[in-house]
């Protein structure tokens, strides 16, 4: 026995494409002067440290390409 097909309506999956709301989200509230100047002086400060950590970082990172010198304690240096 073969399954029966049966037809669907899709009248109503176009008229929801036509569909607009009414009904509007309210408008975004403005930030004030103190909020935007607060908000960059965080970002400039983290991105400072961000720079900052870099900088101090890689020279300790990199390897010392002639360890030449090399220290003595004073204990050990005998010179009479």
């Amino acid at each position: 026995m073969a399954p029966r097909r049966e037809s669907v309506p899709f009248a109503f999956v176009a008229e929801t494409d036509g569909f607009r709301s009414n009904v509007a989200p309210p408008p975004r509230e403005r930030l004030s002067a103190g909020v935007v100047a607060g908000r960059t002086l965080i970002g400039l400060t983290v991105a400072a440290g961000l720079v900052g950590a870099l900088v101090f970082g890689t020279p300790a990172l990199s390897p010392d390409p002639s360890p030449a010198r090399t220290q003595q304690s004073e204990a050990t240096v005998d010179d009479r």
